[in-house]
């Protein structure tokens, strides 16, 4: 298949779009390479991309080629999809970060919801035939029964990124419905491991612990994640994108189900299943990292949800989806290629 495959230079997207190659799609990616965290990183992952296939023995191995494009481009956009005819669309391209969008709000608006309008008008107009797109836990906001399940109502986000994100979902529905475009969210939960963003936990806890500073620790170390290894999230991704979603017929407008349609539109958790303690998480990389954090323990950050906790029993049923990393070797092999990466003995 053609994959295009947006935030190609990202944690996620650049994993994505190895994978997908590896086993001989042809992947066109694109990226705006913003400066929200260093563009090295982001190019370092492109050439990571593009080493990984040169090595690959297989002769079916699929092409990836790399275009910096800007999502709220709208111009740009019609003529990508115009001219490339994508066989399916996996959309990570977005602006992220919940403490972000509490002081930079606007910025969300462009890439989550104009950006992704353009991506949906692109599918509509050229036949996609499957368009998968990141959401996240973060729309789970206010909920609190755990483990959260995308059979529950999500209309209390508590910041813009959220809000952000649930749009996107609501974005999609109506162009599943009227146009019968298939569509698949995923709400990721804190997605981690080697090459990650350095606005994430395990990149800033590193970097302090080995300058000697001490790293801030919200709702006193005490919330939980489903913290999720990007190996898994990648292969429920590409399951996921083999798996072209369907109306289910037994919904129902009397009772309607939040994760499911008439339409071809489906919403999925994806995440681990085995929530950590973030004081947990931390000391795990205290020992793969050899070094002793010094803590500064604070209340819990706006914007902030106290605990996720996914329910992926649809994700399994539907595609066989069985995350198998846990946190321990996950924070291992990160830590090996943070102090590899950044050149630390």
């Amino acid at each position: 298949m053609k994959i295009l495959v947006t935030g190609s230079a990202g944690f996620i997207g650049s994993k994505l779009s190895e994978q997908l190659c590896l086993r001989g799609d042809d992947v066109v990616g694109i990226d705006i390479l913003n400066d929200y965290y260093a563009v090295s990183l982001k190019e370092a992952r492109l050439k990571r991309i593009e080493e990984t296939l040169s090595r690959a023995e297989s002769d079916k191995t699929g092409k990836f080629r790399f275009i910096k494009m800007d999502l709220a481009d709208r111009e740009a956009m019609e003529t990508l999809f115009a001219e490339e005819q994508f066989d399916k669309v996996m959309n990570l391209a977005a602006q992220a970060g919940v403490r972000y969008s509490i002081e930079n709000p606007l910025s969300y608006v462009e890439s989550n919801i104009v950006g992704f309008a353009h991506i949906l008008e692109g599918c509509r107009h050229n036949k996609v035939k499957h368009l998968v797109y990141a959401s996240s836990s973060s729309v789970y906001g206010l909920n609190e029964s755990m483990p959260f399940s995308v059979h529950d109502n999500v209309d209390h986000p508590i910041s813009l990124y959220a809000a952000s994100k649930k749009s996107g979902e609501l974005m999609a529905h109506t162009y599943s419905h009227l146009y019968q475009l298939p569509t698949t969210g995923l709400r990721f939960f804190t997605v981690y491991g080697p090459w990650d963003r350095p606005d994430m936990a395990l990149q800033k806890f590193a970097k302090a612990i080995f300058e000697g500073k001490p790293i801030d620790v919200y709702n006193y170390g005490k919330h939980r994640r489903d913290f999720t290894y990007i190996d898994d999230i990648v292969e429920g991704i590409i399951r996921v994108l083999d798996n072209v979603a369907q109306p289910n017929r037994d919904w129902s407008g009397e009772t309607p189900d939040p994760g499911s349609s008439l339409a071809p539109w489906r919403i999925y958790n994806i995440g681990n299943q085995q929530p950590v303690e973030l004081l947990t998480y931390i000391e795990t990389l205290e020992k793969h990292l050899g070094k002793k954090a010094e803590k500064n323990l604070l209340p819990l950050q706006p914007g902030d949800v106290p605990d996720t906790f996914a329910d992926v029993a649809d994700l399994v049923k539907d595609v066989g989806y069985k995350p198998s990393t846990t946190v321990e070797e996950g924070i291992k092999n990160f830590s090996q290629w943070y102090k590899s990466y950044y050149k630390i003995n």
